[in-house]
């Protein structure tokens, strides 16, 4: 995202036509096969329809990103799962609101403003979703060197643009010292498909969240409100109107909604549901660049499959840990001390357990909404600690407890939690 705001302070990171009868046809065959066919054979068409709509693979092998793997078969995935999810601010192709002249779109391959590991255990009983701020100052590899040996000191959104999804990756397992053997590329109008097939994703509002800087703009009263389509993808993408208009603020509010995800799809049966669980492949593989090795749509669905098991309290969603930069107070560097202990609960492939508060700009579901609105008062217990979160700027000093607990600065939250993002506090 191109931001031509003044900068303030300690912000980090100002974010061919198918013929009728063609499609006639599809969705005869599309009802045919769901009315008739066994589960085997709702499966076997989903396989073959989902297929049709994979785009072309990017090796991450050459960079040494991540190391090849057999595709497994169909409800046998076994083993651990590590996927880099990288969301870019390109808009190229997309049409519609992303062609508006005064968004300033990026074309390209654009910047990486969205980074997200996916963890899934060995054993398949726990699993992490960790967000790499995008205005982290890190040492990046130097993707034109083809060994990846060499780094450079770089803002961490510049990885996709300096060498593509196999540079981020790359990236991401020098940061996390894991093997990362999957990774892929969102764009925008991935989310407005995930959040329609899904039928919508119900979200909390500690306040309102207003923002005419996203497409279509934000104006939400406090409450709870159901998100679908190109309001699902403003609400992610918003940062002016999230908590202190920072990047880290608009991670806390994806984590609301992701969590708000993860609830609706393991409560509302999609991953025991094979006509459910491919159409959601379906609508990820056609608005995804995937890597070669996550190019057959089965090991999408593989994916999910090892996450069913897992329960929404051991899904954790984690920012990854960071103070202000002491040379810039709009951007950020790692949290040594909290970052190993993440990473290091990682490789070890040990469950997160957080000791902190949600972050930056969410809070627990369960307070009395502020302000006048029509949207549905937010209600229930509040879940998860309620203590604000230690001050950016003063790293952590705790190792991560004997209980495997991560630092009271590692901020973020379980599926299971239910909480509310907060509106912009000006």
């Amino acid at each position: 995202m191109v931001d031509r705001t003044p900068r303030e302070a300690a912000r980090h990171g100002r974010l061919a036509p198918r013929s009728g009868v063609r499609s006639v046809l599809r969705l005869a065959a599309a009802a045919v096969c769901v009315l008739v066919l066994s589960v085997a054979g709702v499966a076997a068409y989903g396989v073959w329809d989902v297929a049709r709509s994979v785009k072309p693979g990017v090796s991450l092998s050459k960079l040494g990103g991540g190391k090849q793997q057999d595709i497994p078969d169909v409800a046998a995935l076994k083993g651990g799962v590590n996927l880099v999810l990288v969301g870019t601010d390109s808009r190229e192709g997309l049409g519609g609101p992303y062609d508006n002249p005064e968004d300033q779109a990026e074309g390209g391959a654009g910047h990486n403003d969205v980074t997200m590991l996916l963890h899934i255990a060995e054993d398949h009983r726990s699993a992490a979703v960790v967000s790499f701020p995008r205005d982290l100052i890190t040492d990046l590899p130097d993707c034109s060197d083809p060994a990846g040996g060499s780094t450079h000191r770089a803002q961490f959104n510049t990885a996709l643009s300096d060498g593509g999804l196999s540079c981020v990756v790359l990236a991401v397992s020098k940061l996390t010292g894991l093997d990362i053997p999957f990774g892929a590329i969102v764009n925008f109008a991935g989310v407005t498909a995930l959040s329609d097939a899904v039928g919508g994703v119900t979200v909390c509002l500690a306040s309102p969240m207003r923002d005419d800087r996203t497409h279509p703009a934000l104006d939400l009263a406090a409450g709870e409100h159901t998100l679908v389509g190109a309001e699902a993808q403003s609400f992610l993408r918003s940062r002016h109107g999230v908590g202190d208009a920072s990047d880290l603020s608009r991670i806390s509010s994806q984590q609301v909604f992701l969590s708000a995800l993860a609830r609706k799809i393991v409560n509302g049966g999609v991953l025991g549901d094979p006509v459910k669980l491919y159409a959601l492949a379906k609508a990820a593989v056609a608005n995804i660049t995937p890597s070669d090795t996550l190019r057959n749509p089965t090991t999408l669905v593989q994916i999910a499959l090892a996450a069913k098991d897992t329960g929404l309290e051991n899904m954790v969603f984690v920012q990854y840990p960071v103070v202000d930069d002491p040379d810039d107070p709009n951007r950020v560097v790692p949290d040594e001390a909290a970052a190993a202990a993440v990473s290091a609960a990682l490789v070890a492939d040990r469950p997160l357990k957080l000791s902190g508060a949600p972050g930056r700009a969410a809070e627990p579901q369960g307070a009395p909404t502020a302000g006048p609105g029509t949207g549905t008062p937010a209600t229930g217990q509040p879940s998860g600690p309620a203590t604000s979160p230690p001050a950016s700027g003063q790293p952590s000093s705790a190792p991560q407890g004997t209980d495997g607990a991560l630092p009271e600065s590692v901020t973020g939250q379980t599926a299971a939690q239910q909480t509310c993002a907060k509106g912009r506090v000006e």
